[in-house]
């Protein structure tokens, strides 16, 4: 029996997407689109449910967006094969290797269907159609990959090049070479020509066979992944890659490191509706737009805009008089920029790296595994923020060296521990929590516990918390 192993990359901070998708929490955690109420990563799975021989799938993500993933998947009622925590971003080829070395730990030898936590896929009939004829292929040996025949001159996405012309009467082919993502020039000409197609970043194979390849190819990468992967440490649901060795490993792509160099590539063409959701423009070319061509989310009134993507995540955007303009809202941060300039938008947060704006990497909402908190406002010796506890769970118990806190309960049912002392908090009521006194909050209802938490002292970090007990292990 074919069993199919979903290896799906969640490991990028989506820049391309600033403000809503930050460091803290990126792009492939959100409902970007707001088609439907889940968010990417949930999406990248769910739209494989109807394939034949399907296993848990196995997610590789940044170690600070483990609960995250964790929690995601619990919504959609997946428990993970594993969920590999990479302590540092090392591109594809690394993050392939632990997954196919995972796939093997139980002496068992699946596919693995390695896809990005960020794709969009408009038909998911097409797409799995597209998976099993690739299984034919990756049944004798081969090393698949999904190519899309480009209807435009994109300079966002990298080329496939092939021996033979891809048509609807040709849709496989060996792999002649990759191209990265090309200047507008050569994009045109690349477009024109059948022997070209986008490369998805979709790839299907024997997780023995790309093992071999990478040996291969790339022996230092293999080795440095197997020995950080063999002194791996399980936590939870999770697996922490050792951090020693990783950071040894070379950080490129599964392209440069095999797909360049193995005799062993296919390509497939994919025509399923898939667009990398990676930028505002292909956001805008993917969203449904009005008689002029505008895309409104949330709360916007405009006269008098053409050709513009309006999104407002808090705040009224009242717009008179313009057109080609992509305007972001958030609770903190605005983005505004001519549609033809939002392709620069990573390069600015590159350079802007080192710079005062916590806004670039942090967001007013910070998610934590028994739920997450609202940053209202803030001084230099107070902030007040929103604290939202999911059903039955709990903080560690924990104290603060330079800040006291208020808590006043709006919705929900609270139970505190403070001093070895326990007691019920309903609507409305309220405690005080002095500086380095042991507490504890947890919500011990069904329903959401919502409390405002005021916050004073000569220190407001998220690092002044000394833990005692955690179910986290934190």
């Amino acid at each position: 029996m074919e069993k199919i192993l979903p290896v799906i990359l969640s490991g990028g901070v989506g820049k391309r997407l600033w403000p809503i998708s930050r460091n803290s929490f990126p792009k492939q955690y959100l409902n970007i689109e707001k088609k439907n109420e889940h968010s990417l990563l949930q999406n990248t799975f769910l739209r494989l449910i109807n394939l034949k021989y399907l296993l848990d799938p196995l997610i590789i993500c940044n170690e600070e967006h483990r609960f995250l993933v964790a929690e995601q998947m619990r919504e959609i009622n997946v428990k993970p094969l594993s969920i590999l925590l990479e302590p540092f971003s090392r591109s594809t080829a690394p993050a392939i290797a632990l997954a196919a070395l995972k796939a093997i730990e139980q002496k068992d030898d699946p596919f693995l269907l390695v896809l990005s936590a960020d794709h969009k896929i408009e038909n998911n009939s097409n797409f799995i159609l597209s998976i099993e004829k690739g299984l034919s292929f990756a049944k004798q040996g081969r090393i698949v990959t999904f190519g899309v025949i480009p209807n435009a001159p994109e300079t966002g996405y990298g080329y496939i090049e092939t021996f033979d012309k891809i048509s609807i009467n040709c849709e496989v082919s060996n792999i002649k070479r990759f191209i990265e993502k090309p200047e507008k020039e050569k994009a045109i000409k690349l477009v024109k020509d059948p022997h070209f197609l986008w490369n998805s970043g979709i790839f299907l194979f024997k997780a023995s066979i790309i093992l071999d390849e990478i040996k291969r190819y790339q022996p230092q990468l293999f080795e440095i992944c197997k020995e950080s992967f063999d002194k791996s440490k399980k936590d939870l649901y999770f697996e922490r890659i050792d951090k020693t060795d990783f950071q040894k490993c070379p950080n490129t792509s599964i392209d440069s490191a095999i797909m360049e160099k193995t005799n062993l590539g296919t390509v497939i063409s994919l025509d399923a509706g898939w667009d990398d959701l990676g930028s505002w423009k292909s956001i805008w070319q993917n969203a449904k737009v009005d008689r002029k061509n505008n895309t409104l989310i949330g709360r916007t009134l405009t006269k008098d805009v053409d050709n513009s993507y309006l999104r407002s995540e808090e705040r009224l955007i009242v717009a008179l008089g313009i057109k080609d303009l992509v305007l972001v809202e958030t609770i903190d941060a605005i983005l505004v920029s001519n549609k033809n300039s939002i392709n620069y938008l990573k390069d600015l947060m590159e350079e802007s790296q080192n710079n005062k704006f916590d806004e670039f990497k942090l967001n007013k909402k910070v998610h934590r595994p028994w739920g997450m908190f609202t940053l209202l406002s803030q001084n230099k010796n107070w902030q007040v923020k929103k604290i939202e506890v999911r059903p039955n769970e709990s903080l560690s118990l924990q104290l603060h060296k330079f800040r006291s806190e208020h808590w006043i309960v709006i919705e929900g049912i609270a139970k505190v521990e403070l001093n070895k002392k326990e007691f019920i908090l309903k609507q409305n009521q309220s405690t005080f929590v002095p500086l380095g006194i042991k507490h504890r909050l947890s919500n011990p209802s069904n329903k959401k516990l919502v409390l405002l938490e005021i916050q004073t002292g000569s220190y407001l970090g998220e690092d002044d918390i000394v833990r005692f007990e955690d179910k986290y292990i934190r």
